[in-house]
């Protein structure tokens, strides 16, 4: 039987949660604090981890970092409001394995937690074979197509990936968190002479100062506390293919430097190791930050930034690439489909209507998952607007603006009294909400009604 740890501070959501999971057949240990889950891990072998982003003493991230240290085997998925989307793009390239959001939706809890532990079984046949412990190999494995809009930009975007895929430069491919950086890295690998060797991944926003070097290059048994068996390092893995770089940005200073070395001479040493292995590798990094900007404020080598820097791309969010809204959407559509065996053909006009205007802070990530969450929740052969988060759905009166919510101020304004005050209530209650990541029992606190009511307004409102 699978034990599954709940880590939330919402006892109601706990006890929910562990007599769903258990009915299906699960074993279930709660946490009410995230220190309390981190103990819990140390004493107890688990095979998932269900989180909270927002526990009372810490966060998600930290969390985060707090699991992979101790258990890095086990995948985590994280619980979060969807008023906290970027939030939650940010815990994948944490090394989370998905998120969930709130209204948690049981038959999507049974779909992520089943392909969690089928990507664990992954996670253990990948380090059997290649004697790494890492998490970014295992998940990396898995090919990511890249889909060819039909907007001016992202005809730019495959023009330069066709001319810079045949040479051997390194490449800096800039973007919003989501917006495909991964996949255009992979789309230059797959056009290259070096298609059929590897292509490996690292999301070096994803592991911990003191690991950094020997996720890159290695180490020997025994070279330092903890290293209890011989590791392959990145470039090792990559040798002959293309290694991804992602978040480069994020190394600690004396990695770069080691780092450096490494790109100039083109060898690498393991950690703890006297033997000097020849690489051919080419490099393919990613930032959300612009790299000449890090090197002047001085986190960045800035040797390190000219060796890297011989073409580089930038990879458009999706609000600017209007035309391929409905292009990813279709893909995304046919996809969860085919996972879920439901007989999905479209979108009903008014699903586009808001995706259209809507502004997609996590971009195609986010609609990768907003999309498997609505499909899921469809019956019938349309996905319609009733099954899209409330910020998606009701984009006439609330337009998203770099993760705040205000009113959208094109619409008429009522001068009925009666609507005034249900609107301003509404308002209110969402506002409320999304401040305490949909917690209900809190968000009734701060209302000052009891959670009944709260249950019947936000019924009501269709929240």
């Amino acid at each position: 039987m699978n034990r599954i740890l709940i880590a939330d501070d919402d006892h109601d959501i706990c006890l929910l949660l562990s007599r769903f999971l258990t009915k299906n057949g699960y074993e279930v240990v709660q946490a009410h604090t995230g220190r309390s889950a981190l103990n819990q891990i140390q004493d107890k072998k688990f095979e998932l981890i269900l989180c909270d982003f927002r526990l009372g003493d810490l966060d998600g991230l930290e969390m985060l970092a707090g699991f992979n240290e101790v258990a890095p085997e086990v995948p985590v998925i994280i619980i979060t409001g969807y008023s906290d989307i970027k939030t939650a793009v940010n815990v994948i390239k944490a090394g989370a394995f998905d998120y969930i959001t709130k209204p948690l939706i049981p038959d999507e809890i049974l779909m992520t937690i089943s392909r969690a532990l089928a990507g664990e079984k992954k996670v253990q046949k990948d380090e059997k074979a290649n004697g790494s412990s890492s998490k970014a190999v295992a998940k990396n494995n898995a090919e990511e197509e890249y889909i060819i809009g039909d907007s001016k930009e992202a005809k730019e975007l495959y023009r330069q990936i066709d001319l810079v895929a045949p040479t051997n430069y390194s490449v800096i491919i800039y973007g919003e968190s989501g917006s495909g950086k991964e996949a255009v890295a992979r789309s230059i690998h797959t056009k290259s002479p070096r298609h059929s060797k590897p292509f490996v991944a690292l999301d070096c926003g994803a592991i911990s100062r003191e690991l950094a070097g020997s996720e890159l290059f290695g180490h020997e048994k025994g070279s330092f506390t903890g290293a209890l068996s011989q590791k392959v390092g990145h470039f090792e893995m990559a040798n002959g293919g293309t290694l991804f770089l992602d978040e480069v940005a994020n190394l600690p200073f004396e990695v770069q430097t080691s780092l450096l070395r490494v790109v100039q001479e083109r060898k690498v040493k393991r950690i703890g190791g006297n033997k000097e292995i020849d690489l051919d590798v080419r490099i393919v990094i990613a930032s959300n930050e612009n790299l000449a900007e890090a090197y002047r404020k001085g986190v960045f080598r800035e040797d390190l930034y000219h060796r890297f820097n011989e073409f580089s791309i930038h990879v458009p969010p999706l609000r600017e690439r209007k035309k391929d809204i409905m292009v990813f959407a279709e893909y995304f559509l046919r996809a969860a489909d085919q996972e879920l065996k439901k007989d999905i053909t479209g979108f009903d006009h008014e699903v586009i209507d808001c995706f259209m205007n809507y502004n997609w802070p996590g971009n195609i990530r986010e609609m990768k998952n907003v999309i498997k969450r609505a499909a899921l929740l469809s019956d019938g052969t349309l996905l319609f607007a009733k099954s899209l988060p409330v910020e998606i759905s009701n984009y006439t009166k609330f337009m998203l603006n770099n993760g705040s919510t205000v009113i959208d101020r094109n619409q008429g304004k009522s001068h009925n009294l009666k609507e005034v005050a249900l609107e301003a209530e509404y308002e209110t209650i969402l506002k409320v909400l999304k401040e305490v990541n949909f917690n209900k029992s809190k968000a009734a606190k701060i209302l000052n009604i009891d959670r009944k009511t709260l249950y019947n307004k936000m019924k009501a409102y269709k929240l």
